[in-house]
């Protein structure tokens, strides 16, 4: 058998189609990693070794991806016969497994990936660090005392620690992106409706949500995504059909674009801005002069719109609105009340504050939605004068670097905390617009730091690009956490 180890999932597919390796060896391959390396990081909490190597044996469809495995996180992807939680320990002690695939593991199965396990997120996804009272904490491959971010953690650290090379992931407020910047990963959060939800739900969080993948490439990243995204019948709205394939975008001529940088936060109480961690800072100015060294144009220069200290207070709105129908649709299913028992407490506090908003002030945040996305859209289009918009804005993904295990799940100022970190993220799932992290950046301890590059909506050609030119320019495939195969 040979080391597929550090082969992205584009490599490895290649090499069954050549004939040079089997879906089984590939299979047996990551089952070998997982079991060797997931006890120090507790990323994999449903193993489908057994039904992963029948179905490697077995025909499989002949897709992008044939025989190459992955890792599904245990969040809203759900796959038939296996188990599923969604974090809580609710679902955990009454068993529950998934009766139907979602039209998203259908896809992944068509494109001919093999699942080979489900993974740890926190509970109900609801926070930027996988730490669910169900599971234990998912521990950062780099280093096991920090974070691996959420809510898509557990996807994150396999992926990281090449036990596979994909993970599924989805995004509500930065589930992609900040797993993907605290673990060295390239993490794609596509344009709102490029992904079916179906056939369980049209959208949640007012649209704010979006399925996707981590990976160790750009071009696994558009390659994935051809293999995901369309309309599915019933969506409630689906994004621009592209020009051409997303793979095709990697390693094609980019065009000199006007990009604006954002180094530190905005939008604090009060609309104030502080100066940020300057890992952070020195990330986007370094991501900023190698753009600028690529041929672009670069400025100091974001949408006004997100310093607006209101976007907090809606999102929180929508958010406890949609935690508390979960919930309880998770009560029907249980037949009885929740308890400390089965949800986290500061999941049963979202459902008490999103039992207090009345529908008219649900229906007041998603016209304030509305109202903020076409301000802040407005920073890439051309305004009425014809000066030009921005193509990209370049952030960091999060306030800092990956914190340790703990710190954010701390009953008392776990709260604040996660606040002063989200301070990039969630504002572009309320948009719908695409936004890409990139590992182009290490603190000076050995922390993966990542950089956020956000498009105008339905433009992930012009991210892909970017993207693929960064990934050229600045290469991270080398690197290797503490904890690997």
């Amino acid at each position: 058998m040979g080391d597929f180890t550090w082969l992205d999932a584009t490599a490895s597919a290649d090499l069954v189609r050549s004939g040079q390796a089997s879906a089984s060896e590939l299979v047996d391959a990551a089952i070998d990693r997982i079991e060797r390396i997931d006890p120090a990081i507790n990323a994999v909490i449903h193993q489908r070794f057994d039904k992963a190597r029948r179905e490697a044996a077995s025909a499989l469809p002949a897709g992008p991806f044939t025989g190459v495995p992955m890792v599904v996180k245990d969040l809203v992807c759900m796959t038939e016969g296996d188990p599923y939680h969604a974090g809580t320990r609710l679902l955990k002690n009454l068993g529950y497994v998934a009766d139907h695939d979602t039209y998203l593991a259908t896809k992944f199965r068509q494109a001919g990936f093999v699942i080979v396990g489900r993974t740890s997120t926190p509970e109900l996804g609801s926070t930027i660090t996988t730490e669910p009272l169900a599971y234990g904490p998912c521990r950062n491959p780099w280093n096991t005392d920090h974070s691996t971010g959420g809510s898509s953690g557990g996807s994150a650290a396999a992926v990281a620690a090449a036990m596979v090379p994909v993970g599924h992931a989805n995004d509500g407020g930065g589930s992609i992106r900040i797993p993907a910047s605290e673990c060295g990963l390239v993490g794609l959060k596509p344009s709102r409706g490029r992904v079916s939800q179906g056939p369980d739900s049209g959208e949640s969080w007012n649209g704010a949500t979006i399925e996707g993948v981590v990976t160790r490439s750009v071009r696994d990243a558009a390659a994935v995504l051809d293999a995901i995204a369309g309309y599915m019948p019933g969506d409630p709205y689906t994004a621009p059909l592209p020009a051409r394939p997303f793979a095709a975008e990697v390693g094609a001529p980019v065009e000199r674009l006007r990009i604006g940088l954002l180094d530190h936060p905005v939008g604090g109480a009060g609309g104030a801005s502080d100066d940020g961690h300057p890992e952070c800072a020195a990330a986007v100015v370094g991501a900023g002069k190698l753009l600028e060294s690529l041929g672009h144009d670069v400025e100091v220069d974001h949408p006004p719109a997100m310093a607006d200290a209101a976007f907090g207070e809606h999102f929180l709105r929508i958010v406890a609105a949609w935690c508390a129908v979960d919930l309880d649709t998770f009560e029907a299913l249980a037949g009885r009340p929740l308890t400390d028992d089965d949800i986290e407490p500061s999941n049963l506090m979202m459902r008490h504050l999103g039992r207090k908003v009345a529908a008219p002030d649900y229906l007041a945040s998603e016209v304030w939605m509305h109202a903020y996305t076409r301000r802040m859209l407005s920073w890439w289009h051309p305004d009425p004068h014809g000066t030009p918009g921005f193509d990209l804005l370049v952030s960091p993904v999060l306030g800092a670097p990956p914190p340790t295990i703990g710190w954010l799940s701390d009953p008392e100022h776990g709260g604040n905390r996660l606040r002063d970190l989200l301070r990039y993220t969630a504002q572009f799932n309320c948009t719908g617009q695409p936004a890409i992290s990139l590992p182009l950046h290490w603190s000076a301890d050995g922390l993966p730091v990542g950089v956020q590059l956000v498009a105008a909506y339905g433009r992930e050609d012009v991210l892909l690009r970017v993207a693929a030119q960064l990934e050229q320019a600045a290469p991270w495939a080398e690197r290797r956490p503490l904890v690997h195969a």
